[in-house]
């Protein structure tokens, strides 16, 4: 026996075994910092989705032909490269059966660069841009950051490019500049404070965007670029850490992590259930949804307008099967912060590694009510673990998500849910290890159930 004190740190070298992730959960985290880090706009989400569903079968369907769909056909439509619905086609009519469907959203708070980015000043060359969404300013200062997204060409043609590799910086302010920003605060004005640097000014040089891109894209000359859309991103490569290997760090967390979750559970879904089954993956949540692929687009009901014209017999087909119809809004949550725990409703404080969160919100913010919520818990319980609950402070705004969007335009029974993770919105965030697999095991049930 080792006496007292050393007695109790001897005790305390050995974490209890639900601390400590299994080999599947890891495996399922493994796999989810491979899909952010293959992700780092939402166009290259959509990409990755899309290469794995067609792993798994699917096939590719053009919003402008005609579709033909039969019982098991597994297949996915995008829009604009950035949103996407997949469905696999139930053995009996949808207006039987009905849509079970699972939503998240491919884009996150970041920094995009503006038309006319080049910039030099004191010496530097910058670039101009514009920040997306309700980023946390800070986060971004001083880190390696690279650049991605989408290049037009002269032909009418697009072409996803990642310069993968450290390549910009916005460097802080030094304190010595600053005494009091330790004190005070840092505020950040996003016209003159988050033009990062590329590089040293030399006068003789030409436009530097366009001969990075040149450089990745060889078979295109700087002529033949007429447009892009182009994201900042964290250069650094998400990780799993923490003292036991139970933490996640990555940027874009929010909301890639439900993407792979929802892609996941639908690649896994077996062609022979009687429901048809559907993952639908919207850009531009993070600005309101209000575009031609965002949640307040046609763009999904047009999907199942469709899918219920060919797998409907008798007439008011699609709107018989969106009564018989459950759609889960999959959106990051927030776990308690230990440093900021009064910020949190005393009930509802939803821990990292505890599983998947129900939201709620009486005011709408979230689309969930008692039945939609009594739905997805029992499937929690089947899958092993009791579902987590968050509503905001009564005192403190509530963020929303595409469920209320969705729930309004089809008038179908809808739950908000979410994993729990730390640092919201931030460059960087941090979720829990165990939280990735519970997700993809309770979307893998939905979609499963009878």
């Amino acid at each position: 026996m080792v006496p007292g004190f050393l007695s109790h740190l001897a005790a305390g070298c050995y974490p209890s075994a639900a601390m400590i992730p299994t080999d599947a959960e890891r495996a399922v985290a493994r796999d989810l910092v491979s899909f952010i880090d293959r992700s780092p706009t939402p166009f290259h989400a959509v990409a990755e989705c899309t290469a794995r569903l067609g792993a798994a079968g699917f096939r590719e369907l053009d919003e402008s032909d005609e579709w033909e769909l039969g019982a098991g056909d597994r297949a996915w439509v995008s829009r604009n490269g950035t949103s996407m619905v997949a469905f696999v086609v139930g053995h009996e009519a949808v207006a039987r059966s009905g849509f079970r469907m699972v939503g998240a959203h491919t884009d996150s708070p970041n920094l995009r660069v503006k038309p006319a980015a080049d910039l030099a000043g004191e010496g530097l060359r910058q670039l101009g841009v514009e920040v997306y969404g309700g980023a946390l300013l800070h986060t971004w200062l001083d880190r390696d950051l690279s650049l991605a997204g989408r290049v037009a060409r002269r032909d009418g043609r697009s072409v996803l490019v990642d310069l993968a590799r450290p390549l910009l910086r916005i460097p802080s302010l030094a304190i010595h500049l600053d005494r009091n920003v330790n004190t005070s605060g840092l505020v950040l004005n996003p016209q003159r404070h988050m033009a990062p640097v590329l590089g040293i000014d030399d006068s003789d040089a030409s436009a530097p965007l366009a001969e990075l891109l040149g450089r990745a894209l060889p078979e295109l000359t700087a002529k033949d670029i007429l447009g892009f859309d182009l994201c900042l991103y964290d250069a650094q490569p998400g990780a799993i850490a923490g003292a036991h290997s139970e933490l996640l760090y990555s940027g874009r967390l929010d909301n890639l992590a439900s993407c792979h979750a929802a892609v996941g559970a639908l690649a896994a879904s077996g062609d022979s259930g009687p429901a048809t089954r559907l993952v639908v993956l919207y850009d531009h949540e993070e600005v309101g949804s209000r575009t031609a692929q965002g949640a307040a687009s046609p763009f999904l009901r047009s999907v199942l307008s469709r899918i219920a014209h060919a797998r409907s017999s008798g007439a008011q087909g699609l709107d018989r099967a969106l009564a018989r119809s459950s759609f889960v809004s999959a959106d990051m949550a927030h776990a308690v912060h230990p440093n900021y725990a009064d910020l949190h409703e005393g009930q509802h404080r939803p821990r990292l590694g505890k599983g998947p969160v129900i939201k709620s919100s009486s005011n709408q913010s979230y689309a969930t009510d008692g039945e939609s919520a009594a739905s997805f818990a029992a499937l929690c319980e089947i899958a092993g673990f009791e579902a987590q609950r968050f509503v905001n402070r009564s005192d403190l705004p509530c963020g929303s998500t595409v469920g209320p969007i969705t729930a309004a335009e089809l008038g179908v029974k809808t739950v908000d849910v979410g994993n729990p993770m730390l640092s919201m919105h931030s460059a960087r965030e941090m979720a829990a290890v165990a939280d990735c697999k519970k997700m993809l095991d309770v979307l893998t049930l939905f979609f499963s159930r009878r």
